[in-house]
């Protein structure tokens, strides 16, 4: 099982290069966000061996925390969730004016960007939470917080959370057929709650959920976009 999920990180980063290959409009998103994203991947000795401690390339998340495969894992989901509710309800990007970006619910712009990291280090410092919980409690957080400032987005910040998990439940489970004692071997699941779905571990898809209800509306907060129907010229 040694290189189980260097390549379950190739897998995603396959169906990445897929989306970006068929679908030019969405590469330049699917680039800014996966870059963003990637190294988010150098926090990986947060969770091990906390949540979990897989087998990786060079044994280096059992020697230091760190692996490759969580910076492509990083890099891939992050393109994959910005842009997952637009290729599925085709919808595509505007500005938003700067006669908008004056309105009141915008005066926190930019605080409400760094919701979920101050989120995340109040329950790391203040809690015992595993990790996992303050990343999933960070997501949903500042998930709700984008509501504030982008309200136009709540239907694909609950919908891009739900795309997000169905996908991420398909690839996840793709590999326990061939590995059905991985999630037992590699999991800390004593420190968790005990419940799975279909081998699946709960916080597992609960990551999926927060991340793609997040991730989903980060780019149009971030850069100023909205989201609009394409034009049908008939």
């Amino acid at each position: 099982m040694q290189y189980v999920w260097f390549i379950w990180s190739l897998i995603l980063l396959a169906l990445w290069g897929l989306v970006y290959l068929l679908k030019k409009d969405a590469r330049k998103e699917m680039l800014k966000m996966s870059w963003i994203t990637m190294p988010f991947g150098l926090t990986e000795p947060l969770f091990v061996p906390e949540y979990w401690h897989p087998p990786s390339l060079f044994d280096l998340a059992i020697q230091t925390g760190f692996d490759i495969e969580s910076l492509i894992f990083s890099f891939a989901i992050g393109g994959i969730g910005t842009v997952l509710y637009n290729l599925i309800f085709k919808r595509r990007y505007v500005k938003i004016p700067h006669s908008e970006r004056s309105h009141k619910r915008h005066s926190l712009h930019v605080y409400i960007l760094f919701v979920p990291v101050l989120v995340f280090a109040g329950f790391s410092l203040f809690t015992e939470l595993n990790h996992i919980y303050c990343g999933i409690l960070a997501m949903f957080i500042g998930g709700l917080a984008t509501l504030y400032c982008r309200p136009d987005l709540k239907g694909k910040i609950w919908v891009g959370g739900i795309l997000f998990t169905v996908l991420y439940f398909v690839y996840f489970g793709s590999i326990l057929p061939f590995y059905p004692d991985y999630v037992a071997l590699y999991w800390n699941l004593e420190n968790l709650t005990h419940i799975l779905i279909l081998g699946i571990p709960i916080e597992e898809l609960l990551f999926a959920f927060t991340f793609g209800m997040y991730w989903s509306g980060l780019y149009e907060h971030l850069y100023w976009q909205k989201l609009m129907k394409p034009i049908v010229i008939t």
